[in-house]
């Protein structure tokens, strides 16, 4: 399985899994914002002494000033205050997000507590570096501190921010593989854990393997790095309700235009999946009034998503065969007609346009006009068409 790095609003993660006979499964998820009662969240740094570079402090060397050597700075504060304030402003119950150092001490077995901080608190929070650097990097007494304190908790969302060297892999496996159990058994509330890297050295490859360690249908832990993070949201790419409903009608096609899932009957859920050519280097997900193009590799270039004309799905089996048939999804074939009503004194026109190459149709519009008038401007976002009622008539303004 491939979890793509580089993914375009608005997904949270896009997988891509092999499956022979040429073909690839994607499975994608609607970027959302969980809203769970009672949950509570918090916030762990790493207080190892790797970590003290990102702390910004000094390891030392040439102190003349004729060096030029810059003062390192605490690149950890700005995304533990951002990190912090969101928690807890918009996801814990208690508008308090619990913060910890871990990894301190002798061996990084220890924790340092700092306590609960609102929005306000962890915006004005300078994150210091910890008291005592610890010597090693255990993660388990952290998410083993996370799990007691809120062992009652509806829902816990715990956010661990470290560079990725952990020295204790085989314990946090097997304590996350029972806890998984125990969550799948009703033994346990349900949690979901985060690893957040920071700066130049994150090991990706240990960070990936727990975010892909195999707990059964309870997925416990994810991984993101904090430099490709387009917005605070993405921590939750993990946290979605399957089967919420973001979308009445959508359709996938891949690079050649080719439907390959048609979600026009069920609506679009949160979490959807579809099979596409290896080949195709990315797919297009079209929803009403936009055009999403995804990579599939984080190699491949895909086109920028687009704003399309109307809010209708294209009818036809690909978004140029749309274009060719030059239907709408109103049914209509027709051009622009009008239909003048002598016992009102008005005119009801119908105007149908015709869908650009690409593009789906717009469905028609109709509107009443004074007969007298020779023509009507329909004003779009940029641009004003002006539309001749009396094409014989050279009173009329020339189309623009």
């Amino acid at each position: 399985m491939t979890q793509l790095k580089n993914v375009v609003d608005p997904f949270g993660e896009v997988n891509v899994y092999p499956t022979g006979a040429g073909k690839v499964r994607v499975r994608a998820t609607i970027l959302m914002e969980p809203h769970k009662e009672g949950t509570q969240t918090g916030i762990a740094l790493d207080g190892s002494g790797s970590m003290s570079e990102w702390y910004g402090v000094s390891s030392g060397g040439f102190i003349s000033p004729i060096f030029g050597r810059p003062k390192p700075s605490n690149i950890v504060a700005p995304v533990a205050q951002k990190i912090c304030a969101y928690l807890a402003r918009k996801i814990d119950a208690d508008n308090g997000t619990t913060v910890i150092y871990w990894a301190t001490g002798p061996g990084g077995s220890q924790i340092q507590v700092i306590g609960d901080l609102t929005a306000d608190q962890a915006e004005k929070f300078d994150f210091p570096p910890p008291k005592d650097f610890g010597t090693g990097t255990r993660l388990l007494p952290a998410v083993t501190y996370f799990l007691d304190r809120f062992a009652d908790a509806p829902f816990g969302f715990y956010v661990f921010i470290t560079d990725g060297e952990l020295h204790d892999m085989d314990e946090v496996k097997s304590y996350s593989e029972r806890i998984a159990q125990e969550i799948e058994a009703g033994k346990r509330r349900p949690v979901k854990l985060l690893l957040l890297g920071v700066g130049s050295g994150v090991n990706e490859k240990q960070l990936a393997e727990l975010d892909d360690l195999d707990t059964g249908s309870v997925d416990l832990w994810d991984f993101k790095l904090a430099a490709e993070l387009r917005q605070v949201e993405q921590i939750f790419a993990e946290v979605v309700d399957r089967n919420a409903r973001v979308a009445p009608k959508a359709k996938v096609f891949d690079a050649s235009g080719k439907l390959v899932r048609d979600f026009s009957d069920t609506g679009l859920c949160a979490v959807f999946e579809f099979e596409i050519d290896a080949k195709s280097p990315y797919f297009t997900l079209e929803l009403p009034g936009y055009r999403v193009h995804q990579a599939l590799s984080d190699s491949a270039v895909a086109p920028a998503s687009e704003k399309i004309a109307g809010t209708a799905i294209a009818s036809a089996s690909t978004p140029a065969a749309a274009a060719a048939a030059s239907s709408t999804t109103a049914g209509s074939s027709q051009p622009s007609t009008s239909a003048a009503s002598t016992s009102t004194g008005t005119s009801t026109s119908t105007s149908t346009t015709p869908p650009a190459s690409g593009k789906p149709g717009t469905a028609a519009t109709k509107f009443t006009h004074d007969p007298k008038e020779l023509n009507f401007d329909l004003v779009l976002e940029k641009d004003q068409v002006n539309f001749d009622l009396t094409p014989s008539d050279p009173k009329a303004p020339p189309k623009k």
